[in-house]
């Protein structure tokens, strides 16, 4: 729908209990689910059961489904530590814990690429190929 920094308001159905507009509204603003959903269900019980039913069924006929990125992303830039209890976001011990199993992977990775690298074998299929 309507784009913020780049992002765009979509409906994560996968996310939702039923249409996935409290997950794709949390997304967007940078909320946790279970906060929109608990505002949402507050606003319905406490009077505004009109205007919410409305506003709901208005975004999930009007907000696209987000589509599925095929993308695969290694990137520690990715990790979204959360600040405080209402925001998106991992705890900082499980971004730490997600952070450091990365540069671990990345680590096996590279000393593989150097025994490769610094191994006879290696030496050998260069001179070979030069010839």
């Amino acid at each position: 729908m309507s784009t913020r920094d780049g992002r765009t308001l979509y409906r994560i159905p996968q996310q939702g209990k039923i249409a996935g507009v409290c997950a794709g509204v949390a997304e967007y603003f940078g909320f946790e689910t279970w906060l929109v959903r608990v505002v949402a269900v507050s606003i319905f019980l406490l009077g505004g059961s009109g205007i919410i039913f409305i506003l709901y069924v208005a975004l999930w006929m009007i907000l696209d489904v987000k589509p599925v990125s095929s993308k695969v992303h290694d990137d520690i830039s990715d990790i979204e530590v959360k600040r405080k209890v209402w925001q998106a976001g991992e705890p900082a011990k499980q971004a730490l814990a997600d952070v450091n199993s990365r540069f671990r992977s990345l680590e096996s990775r590279l000393r593989s690429l150097e025994r490769h690298v610094t191994s006879d074998n290696y030496d050998l299929k260069r001179q070979i190929n030069n010839l």
